[in-house]
């Protein structure tokens, strides 16, 4: 009797709690641990939707079916694997790799809070399935595959990745043709993934390191601008930001001073930026090195710089404030999957007031402003939050999480019934006449995915051809995973904390 009188006064707390969050954030949602753990474990399995090659006895996202599995036979080499980037069937090593590093960002930084979720194991086979390709990938010292299927014909075409039919062409770069880019991030990817599985597969963690110092060895030696995905993912600010992310995680992987040097001897390219992306890596290399700095590594202060100015560009009030948010308080960098922004400015901004606050240091100056570190916090879970329904629309921007969310996600593989239900095969054309142009719900609910979210006046609309705001993608979800993993700690806003019980991956949520 005793027990049930505590569980119902914890639900009337929370209850009241809820009633408290509504008032202080404006009707908006009371998000409770248990629905942060929720988003967690929704956002990991996504990429199991996003899975190329042969599917392992284990995968979950039953939709889903074995594609692309002769990939690399033209050059007779094994490139089965990885990931299709976003709703798409190509396979773009650069932004794979990036997704790559933001996860094992997350699993080394958040270790503790995704292992409590129980996440830690889906997390670590997340990164194992892209890390495994990147390995691939690296066929000799100066050779790094880059891009698997022709980007123009797949975009002409929509049909199940099973049944794809398009050119599945191979991209490389290599000593007479680099892309310093590709081959630095593939590098951080491994570094990172080493940290990450350093203590399950020690093996497996170093030979990542080892490929990941050779991929850092060719990217630095072999400089040029990386060109090989454009027009789809062209290189902006060139690829300095890729030799000090890499580096930078070279030296945390290893303690290998020679990349400290490296960095310290490159500080004069660190530059004060607005965004973290697939493309601007200045901003995580500077979370990363000011790290080192407050550990005493004393000549690294531009870098300690540069990150505070990262922040100054990004919190409402600012006085050097660069990224405007909308009248609901989402950051907008821009109208294209504005979301990737979102997420990847969120979980720097929550990984580095950790940092801060690890190191004693309670504030952020911006000019005649100070930003305490628990503000900073703050503005980024407002930013989590907004993400799974705390936003003017009342939507969740992640499908399948809350009661009304997107069913008309911009995704080949979703919007089509899986060859399990439909064995036939569905062919470029028909792909387009029967399933991308209906208006009714994708017959494939992809867990997980967030989109690339509403305009900058806070409006969204389902409509599948809008791939601008309704097409998921890998490092959209990946820097979730990192920011969602940080909230787990404690619902920290006036929602008490229960304990998370029997979650099923395979609901299906419909708009009321």
């Amino acid at each position: 009797m005793a027990q049930g009188g505590m569980f119902w006064g914890v639900v009337l707390w929370c209850v009241l709690a809820g009633w408290v969050g509504l008032a202080a954030e404006d009707d908006g949602l009371c998000l409770l641990a248990n629905d942060y753990q929720d988003a967690l474990e929704k956002a990991i399995l996504f990429f199991e939707g996003q899975r190329s090659g042969k599917l392992p006895s284990g995968q979950r996202v039953k939709w889903r079916g074995d594609s692309a599995i002769s990939d690399g036979r033209p050059d007779n080499v094994k490139l089965i694997g990885g990931y299709y980037d976003a709703g798409d069937n190509v396979k773009f090593g650069w932004p794979m790799a990036f997704s790559v590093s933001l996860l094992s960002w997350a699993a080394v930084e958040y270790k503790t809070e995704i292992s409590s979720a129980n996440q830690l194991g889906h997390l670590l086979s997340a990164i194992r399935w892209g890390t495994n390709f990147i390995l691939q990938a690296h066929t000799s010292p100066t050779t790094l595959y880059t891009q698997v299927g022709d980007a123009n014909g797949d975009h002409q075409c929509w049909e199940r990745p099973e049944d794809m039919d398009t050119p599945r062409t191979l991209y490389k770069i290599t000593s007479n043709s680099p892309g310093t880019e590709a081959a630095a991030e593939a590098a951080t990817a491994l570094s990172a993934a080493s940290i990450a599985f350093k203590e399950t597969d020690s093996n497996y963690s170093t030979r990542l390191l080892s490929a990941s110092h050779s991929l850092f060895e060719f990217a630095d030696k072999y400089r040029g601008s990386y060109q090989g995905s454009c027009p789809f993912y062209c290189s902006y600010s060139g690829y300095q930001d890729e030799l000090l992310w890499a580096a930078a995680w070279l030296y945390k992987a290893s303690a290998d001073t020679k990349y400290l040097s490296y960095v310290s001897n490159n500080q004069g390219w660190s530059q004060a930026v607005s965004e973290f992306s697939w493309d601007n890596k200045f901003a995580g290399a500077q979370a990363l090195l000011a790290k080192e700095y407050l550990d005493g590594k004393t000549n690294l202060g531009k870098f300690k710089s540069d990150a505070d100015s990262f922040i100054c560009a990004l919190m409402p009030g600012s006085s050097s404030v660069q990224i405007q948010t909308t009248p609901g308080g989402l950051l907008y960098t821009r109208d294209s999957s504005n979301m990737q922004y979102v997420t990847s400015s969120s979980m720097l901004l929550l990984v580095y007031s950790k940092t801060l606050t690890a190191a004693g240091i309670s504030k952020v100056k911006c000019g005649s402003v100070n930003f305490p570190t628990s503000q900073i916090r703050t503005f980024a879970k407002s930013q989590v939050d907004y993400i799974l329904g705390n936003n003017p629309m009342k939507v969740s921007y992640m499908v399948g999480f809350g009661t009304k969310h997107p069913m008309q996600l911009h995704h080949r593989g979703a919007s089509i019934p899986s060859i399990q239900a439909l064995p036939a095969k569905v062919g470029c054309n028909d792909g387009y006449s029967n399933w991308y142009s209906t208006s009714k719900p994708n017959p494939n609910t992809h867990l997980g995915a967030i989109v690339g979210g509403p305009n900058s006046n806070d409006q969204f609309t389902d409509v599948r051809s809008d791939y601008t705001h309704l097409e998921p993608t890998t490092y959209i979800n990946a820097a979730f995973v990192g920011s969602v993993a940080a909230l787990l700690a404690g619902s920290e806003n006036g929602c008490l904390q229960l304990e998370q019980t029997n979650t099923t991956t395979e609901n299906v949520y419909d708009i009321v």
